[in-house]
């Protein structure tokens, strides 16, 4: 995927579903914990320094493990390079949960299957198919047995 500078500070300016200081480590070597602005907007997580309004970095948040770390903090790697990890530590287990489980909500696969879910549920319940009226159900990314991103 490509996307523009302005684009993703434009995005970055959004409302978050989740943001905080926490401890952040790039995989970087010689990389250490710095206090870092986290910002969850969709299917990103900006991070900024805690004195600056732009984000000095952004993860997209699709093919990725996100993976609790000890004692209060999670790790997220990529698919296609899983050695590379990004560290975050939180002020508590409750907050790294939080995080956690807000991150991997965030994915466009899991909103697809839940989407999918949703649209199963309905149609048992009411008989009709509640995307029908918006001319998509018929989409390939609405159905279960496919995978588009």
């Amino acid at each position: 995927m490509r996307y523009n500078e302005k684009e993703l500070q434009a995005l970055s300016r959004q409302p978050a579903e989740k943001a905080a200081e926490i401890g952040m480590r790039v995989p970087k070597k010689g990389s250490v914990v710095k206090r870092r602005l986290v910002k969850l907007v969709v299917n990103f997580l900006f991070y900024f320094r805690t004195d600056e309004a732009e984000p000095i970095g952004a993860l997209l948040l699709e093919h990725c493990r996100i993976a609790k770390e000890e004692p209060s903090g999670f790790s997220i790697s990529f698919i296609e390079d899983p050695d590379r990890k990004y560290y975050f530590e939180c002020s508590s287990e409750e907050q790294c949960q939080e995080w956690i489980d807000a991150l991997r909500r965030a994915s466009y696969e899991f909103m697809r299957r839940s989407l999918i879910f949703y649209r199963n549920e309905i149609q048992k319940m009411t008989g009709k198919d509640p995307l029908e009226q918006y001319g998509i159900s018929e989409e390939a990314r609405f159905q279960l047995n496919t995978h588009q991103a």
